[in-house]
């Protein structure tokens, strides 16, 4: 069977992103789909390429110093890959509402780079997914988010996405000071941006603790930013509420993905040291209980449906910081990775639900949803099954992802953090079942059926199958682990 050098997979993607391009420049503005569709099937073969046995380290030199191809690079690697096919097809059936807000025309001007940038972007989340070395982590993360600028405030006829890009590139531009000033706080001294090597020197470097500590408490801040955990979450309902909703989607499940691979790495480097090791995992705790707390209660109350998945999103950042905290557990990065998986599937089927809705109704209100198991019983059955997972109800992936969590913070004596967490719990069953009231028992203004195009009936039933199959059975998703 032939083999395949982890390091290419990046290369592919990059390289369809620049026909993808150069296609957007000869095809006429009365349809760019093409466009999408190209990046959705050249996507779908780079994740099959990454399934092909990889070439040792040995045969492939040089850039193994900053670039690692172990089993937890290639598991966000194929998830960044699902992640952005899914947000390209969520773009398609957005089409009709990106038309009216770029240009306001009728025509397809604009739309071809907006089908070609995620393809960077997924290029970017996958180089983050290898980067062992702090400077290969600031390139990889910049290309994520510089991406993510120009695509949150894509709809430039509407306020909303303009103001939620304006939100978005200055916190974030402050996130990358603290990111880049801590690197080095942490390079000047011990000498070193590779983890691998800073993990080896850090241990004899006790009588240097204090600016140790405050350049990875620099570094915690700017991946605080990434995951959306509090306080550093300001930026959230209000930049997902604005955003193209596609984008919001691939904000909250990639974007979060990536910051969560870093993050791991990070923690296993300084954790390398135990007098770092003894104050970190308090910080994670803290962390972890502040955004449990946060995103589940600021979430009760809202009327917004693509606010409360903002508020949901930092919720389910505090149920990952609950297993990135049990550190000592050798159940915490099996956790994380279950956790991440749960997440992409009924995260994604959300989302792909209110794009479908909202381009049938104008509005993301969860009153929009009113009515709708008389309107698409396909659609709620979807989005009941999604809200099922995401509230952690038993025999969905959800309910999977959260028990490990549990466990793995149960193992490690974090008492405080679990009893948070079945509060935690609790309150996201009331939100997540307002928006099933919605759709099972209230009137809606209209009747009328709700379309729903072939490709999108397909990833919206996949979804919904994958959620409940892998909560009875959650094997397939160890096996991408290994």
């Amino acid at each position: 069977m032939p083999q395949v050098a982890p390091i290419l997979l990046e290369a592919a993607v990059v390289t369809l992103g620049v026909v993808l391009v150069l296609l957007e420049a000869i095809l006429n503005d009365r349809d760019k789909r093409m466009v999408a569709w190209m990046g959705i099937f050249g996507l779908g073969a780079v994740l099959a390429l990454s399934f092909l046995p990889q070439q040792p380290s040995a045969q492939t030199a040089a850039y193994w110093n900053f670039y690692a191809a172990d089993a937890l690079a290639m598991f966000f690697k194929r998830f960044a890959l699902l992640t952005t096919i899914l947000v390209l097809v969520m773009s398609l059936e957005y089409r009709d509402v990106l038309r009216k807000y770029i240009f306001g025309g009728t025509n397809d001007a604009g739309l071809g780079e907006f089908y070609a940038l995620p393809v960077f972007t997924c290029a970017g989340l996958m180089w983050m997914a290898s980067a062992v070395d702090f400077v290969m982590i600031f390139v990889s993360l910049e290309l994520v988010t510089i991406s993510f600028y120009v695509l949150v405030s894509y709809m430039r006829r509407n306020n909303g996405s303009l103001e939620a890009g304006v939100k978005y590139l200055i916190l974030g531009a402050l996130s990358t000071g603290f990111l880049v000033y801590g690197i080095t706080w942490v390079f000047g001294i011990t000498g070193q941006t590779n983890l691998v090597q800073i993990a080896k020197v850090l241990p004899g470097l006790e009588a240097n603790a204090t600016p140790l500590l405050f350049g990875m408490s620099l570094i915690m801040i700017a991946l605080g930013f990434k995951l959306a955990a509090t306080p550093f979450q300001i930026w959230v309902p209000d930049v997902y509420q604005g955003a193209p909703t596609p984008i919001t989607a691939y904000l909250s499940v990639g974007s979060k993905a990536a910051g969560v691979v870093v993050l791991m790495r990070v923690i296993e480097t300084f954790a390398a040291a135990d007098f770092l090791r003894e104050k970190l995992v308090p910080l994670l705790v803290v962390l972890a209980v502040l955004t449990l707390l946060y995103g589940n209660l600021a979430a009760l109350p809202q009327e917004n449906f693509k606010r409360l998945l903002a508020y949901s999103s930092i919720a389910h950042a505090g149920y990952i910081l609950t297993a990135i905290a049990a550190i000592g557990s050798a159940k915490s990065g099996q956790a994380v990775l279950v956790y991440l998986a749960g997440y992409l599937l009924m995260t994604l089927l959300s989302f792909l639900v209110v794009t479908v809705v909202f381009s049938a109704t104008g509005s993301d209100e969860i009153s929009a949803f009113n009515g709708l198991a008389k309107r698409s019983p396909f659609l709620s059955g979807a989005l009941l099954i999604a809200m099922a997972s995401l509230a952690g109800v038993p025999l969905t992936v959800g309910f999977v992802g959260k028990f490990f969590a549990f466990a793995a913070a149960f193992e490690e004596g974090l008492w405080v953090l679990l009893a948070v967490g079945v509060v935690a719990v609790a309150a996201g069953f009331y939100y997540y079942l307002k928006v099933v009231r919605a759709m099972y028992w209230r009137e809606g203004s209209s009747t009328d059926p709700i379309e729903v195009s072939g490709v999108t009936r397909f990833s919206i039933g996949a979804l919904a199958v994958a959620i409940v199959v892998l909560g009875f059975y959650p094997a397939p998703i160890f096996a991408l682990m290994k």
